[in-house]
């Protein structure tokens, strides 16, 4: 049977979601009128659809542009507005810097970087990756960040292997090192742009609230549980669940100094994507003060993102192309790369959740979501983050986020609390599932490279997304109320 299933798995999913959204309007369980009991039907379609994977993400992001319109839900245009909103263009900005420190190896230098300033030992190779990934992910995808770091990791276990007999320490330092890849990818919170569903989660607030949670705010408030996450990252699995016992290696370090002298100085081009990321992240650091002081040109995260972009394909690169004219920084040919299905998903996402307020159905839902709440708020926060965290093992984190955002806010105004105070736990919540290899790409990619196998990732990730729930939720608890709404 569990063969059988696993074999037609696509066309389970496609037939499953088909009969309960069917069978969700037909019976409408919760007495809607026609229209909301329309938007359920299709949101329990694509929920379906997105949790069994019958289809790829993205095609199921595209459904609101044949469904809505077709059931009058939604007329097209309006439908097609939530594919170019404003958030789709942040993250395409982010995406096109990313193509450029990749395809110009600036990665490799960061990373290497600060792994021979961290020395060569298991321990501190680990705490190494560690900063290096989490850095980088701050800033980039945490997929294109997981990818970066996959090959070098690699490099560093072969070497290690090659140089140590005690067949534990090696497998202990192996499996940590991947690990420790995806999950700092996932933890690195400190940046609006850090993670898919904080950008949808900002979006979301701009849209319904009217209010704009500055690029600065998030940084200076959540970069320290970044810090925090990372440390007990590296304490929980080098310290308690998986010693290494490993020394210095001479070998590791003379691979790490090579592949560092192989990059050779950095050259001209590096140079400029490396002036344009830093130009970028000031820019999003300082905008609300240039604002401020000068009303001739209005800055956003977008608007910054997207100038970065194009700054890339207009800046030359000081090379020759293969047809012997001057190259970009980027060229067109690059965006081959581009994580256009992420962008799309955004859209569909976005369209989901409009109609879902538009029905008032997340409202209904809110409200009766609030008479079972409890009066601690504390708890609640704690409530909205585990399930969050726990959810997220199953769903996309970005799908989460934008079908639990309506809730949660409806849930915060009915109960007359800030929105903030139960919304951001559930945001930084959803990056953080580690049990499961579809609950985030980092996940899945190093799942899928062989080297994990399920019961590492579900002992190791219950244990950390315990401690997520915790931490996150007595840091928001204690610092919300620095970010009004």
């Amino acid at each position: 049977m569990r063969v059988y299933f696993a074999a037609h798995k696509k066309e389970i999913g496609l037939a499953l979601g088909v009969l309960l959204s069917i069978l969700c309007f037909a019976v409408n369980p919760f007495e809607l009128a026609q229209q909301p009991n329309l938007v359920l039907a299709v949101t329990v379609l694509m929920i379906v659809w997105w949790i069994t994977e019958a289809l790829p993400m993205p095609i199921v992001a595209l459904l609101p542009i044949i469904l809505f319109p077709s059931f009058g839900i939604a007329p097209l245009k309006q439908v097609s507005k939530a594919y170019g909103d404003p958030v789709v263009f942040l993250f395409m900005g982010g995406f096109f810097l990313a193509l450029a420190i990749e395809k110009w190896n600036l990665h490799k230098r960061m990373a290497l970087g600060i792994i021979t300033f961290t020395g060569t030992n298991g321990n501190r190779i680990i705490l190494g990756f560690i900063m290096a990934t989490g850095f980088l992910s701050l800033w980039l995808s945490n997929t294109a960040t997981t990818m970066m770091m996959f090959p070098i990791a690699l490099s560093v276990i072969h070497v290690i292997k090659s140089h140590n007999k005690n067949e534990k320490n090696v497998r202990n330092f192996s499996l940590v090192l991947m690990l420790s890849i995806a999950y700092a990818s996932n933890f690195a919170l400190g940046t609006v742009i850090a993670t898919p569903p904080n950008v949808a989660y900002v979006g979301y607030v701009e849209e319904r609230f009217n209010h704009t949670i500055a690029f600065v705010d998030w940084l200076v408030l959540f970069m320290p549980l970044t810090l925090l996450l990372l440390l007990l990252l590296y304490l929980i699995l080098v310290k308690w669940l998986y010693p290494n016992q490993i020394k210095h290696s001479a070998e590791a370090s003379g691979t790490i100094k090579k592949a560092l002298l192989q990059l050779g100085k950095m050259n001209v081009a590096e140079k400029r994507v490396l002036l344009v990321f830093s130009f970028t992240v000031l820019l999003w650091i300082s905008k609300d003060l240039l604002n401020k002081y000068q009303s001739f040109v209005v800055l956003d995260d977008t608007i910054i993102a997207v100038m970065a972009a194009v700054l890339l394909f207009v800046i030359p690169s000081a090379t020759k192309d293969k047809e012997g004219k001057s190259a970009r920084l980027l060229t067109w040919a690059d965006t081959e790369k581009m994580a256009w299905d992420v962008l799309l998903l955004f859209g569909g996402g976005i369209a989901l959740a409009d109609a879902l307020e538009a029905s008032h159905l997340v409202h209904e839902f809110g409200i009766a979501l609030s008479t079972l709440a409890t009066d601690n708020l504390f708890l609640m926060v704690v409530i909205v983050t585990t399930i969050a965290v726990f959810l997220s093992e199953v769903i996309s984190n970005l799908a989460l986020v934008i079908i639990l955002s309506p809730v949660v806010s409806s849930m915060a105004v009915a109960m007359n609390v800030n929105p903030l105070l139960l919304g951001i736990p559930m945001t930084l919540g959803a990056s953080c599932a580690c049990m499961l290899p579809m609950g985030t790409p980092p996940n899945a990619i190093i799942f899928a490279k062989g080297h994990i196998k399920i019961e590492h990732m579900m002992r190791t990730g219950f244990v950390l997304n315990l401690v997520c729930i915790v931490l996150i939720s007595v840091f928001c608890w204690l610092l919300m109320p620095l970010l009004p709404l």
